[in-house]
């Protein structure tokens, strides 16, 4: 394989770059909103801070600490800092450094979502497919039909069933625990939360990944293709296949994000000690600057994620133009 001439390589650096440019008034919106959202709606810190039986003396102490009495400005700055140095401070609530938390959840929750992913695109590609070589066979319908089925049962109810099923019942998968060992937590702890988390999301990537690949069934390049004497499966593999992967890389850009907001719900039911479980604990303690770091983390990451689907669009096609 040859590669590709600098002449070509030298606009997508240019888009990168552009986007990159692009990227940085939309963050700076985020820091403002959240920045104001918390400062105006989320409470008094310092009241929280300092429970029901502080006195006003208390409370204006610490505000002093926490810096809440300065100019409006000063305090924005402060917060613009804490962003570009990744020092947060400490939890409100321990008093454990906010980057340390960071540092220790983090890998937890990469475990766990990290495999879902990868499972969840390697096994709904190829099963759309499949399911599109059969389009209006009785298999076909058949597995609409229990995807519909999937679809309609609430994620609590297979984490339920499936902690009592392969958990106290068979007994084959430990139903809460966490190691230090990455090898042990991926092969015994994170096996569970895993198959339940890509059972339920393969229902709805099935249907949608199927959809894509039948609007590219139905356009002309297939009709010549089959005219020119290509079987339905060179068809599906060689031209529909990679034709249909700009709408995929669309859908995993926007679910990639929401994969990690939906770790908080599977680290609470397997106790697994993640970032997730770590938000919604500081969400019960108003613990704004644990909140505050992962807001505005998660919006930068939605970003560079969005960035990178636009650059996979090139990859995946060379005819694709990016302006």
């Amino acid at each position: 394989m040859q590669p590709r001439p600098p002449a070509t390589r030298a606009p997508l650096t240019a888009y990168i770059v552009r986007r990159i440019w692009q990227m940085i008034p939309t963050l700076a919106g985020v820091i403002l909103l959240v920045f104001f959202l918390f400062k105006y709606f989320g409470g008094d810190p310092a009241e929280i801070l300092g429970g029901l039986l502080a006195t006003p003396e208390q409370i204006e102490a610490i505000r002093e600490q926490l810096g809440l009495n300065r100019p409006l400005w000063e305090q924005l700055w402060i917060f613009v800092r804490q962003i570009l140095s990744f020092d947060w401070g400490r939890s409100w609530a321990t008093s454990e450094a906010v980057s340390n938390i960071f540092a220790t959840r983090l890998p937890a929750t990469l475990t766990v979502m990290l495999p879902i992913l990868v499972l969840e695109i390697a096994l709904a590609i190829p099963l759309a497919l499949g399911v599109a070589y059969v389009r209006g066979t009785l298999t076909d319908r058949g597995i609409m039909v229990l995807t519909t089925v999937a679809l309609s049962i609430s994620f609590l109810v297979y984490i339920i069933v499936g902690q009592w099923l392969f958990g106290f019942y068979l007994g084959w998968f430990p139903v809460q625990g966490w190691s230090d060992s990455f090898f042990v937590n991926l092969s015994r702890y994170a096996v569970l939360p895993i198959v339940l988390a890509v059972m339920v999301s393969l229902a709805p990537q099935l249907r949608l990944y199927r959809s894509f690949f039948l609007d590219e069934i139905g356009h002309d390049y297939v009709r010549t293709a089959r005219a020119k004497g290509l079987t339905e499966r060179r068809i599906l593999l060689k031209h529909v296949l990679r034709n249909a992967m700009i709408p995929i890389l669309t859908n995993v850009a926007v679910v990639l994000p929401g994969v990690f907001v939906g770790s908080f719900l599977i680290e609470v039911f397997f106790s697994i000690p993640g970032l997730g479980r770590e938000v919604l604990l500081a969400v019960n303690r108003s613990d704004y600057p644990v909140i505050q770091a992962v807001t505005v983390y998660l919006a930068a990451l939605t970003m560079v994620i969005n960035l990178l689907a636009d650059v996979l669009y090139k990859v995946v096609d060379p005819r694709v133009v990016l302006k």
